[in-house]
């Protein structure tokens, strides 16, 4: 029963956010929409719900095939690929390293002191006593 909420939270949050992509005409993709959603709702509630973690620990185990459909829509669309690959590389390798910098930004703002001793390691520091 819990793999079963579970996959009716996940479900209902895509539903929803699909439901607003279209009806408020929205330039995100509805899952993307449903995941923020879910963000919320976690945040909200404190906790992962039993069922959703069930379900979330189920889908993770089997991930990769998850990507078999991308990979297939890539091969069918080569052509298309190929004659853009230099823009799609361009703009891979720029925004992988604009989110490697967001990230580094916003761990140095959001940790702040913590970070000030990051290379000392706290289990080194307990074998040393």
């Amino acid at each position: 029963m819990p793999l079963l909420v579970g996959m009716a939270i996940l479900l209902g949050c895509q539903l929803i956010g699909e439901s607003a992509a279209r009806f408020f005409h929205l330039p995100i993709p509805g899952p993307v929409i449903g995941m923020i959603i879910l963000l919320l709702g976690l945040m909200l509630l404190g906790r992962v719900p039993e069922g959703l973690r069930v379900t979330t620990n189920g889908l993770t185990k089997h991930l990769a095939f998850l990507f078999v459909p991308a990979g297939v829509g890539v091969m069918a669309n080569w052509s298309a690929i190929e004659s853009h690959l230099v823009s799609i590389a361009i703009i891979v390798l720029l925004s992988t390293a604009g989110l490697q910098l967001f990230m580094v930004l916003f761990m140095r703002r959001t940790l702040g002191s913590a970070l000030k001793n990051h290379d000392e390691d706290p289990v080194l520091k307990e074998q040393r006593r």
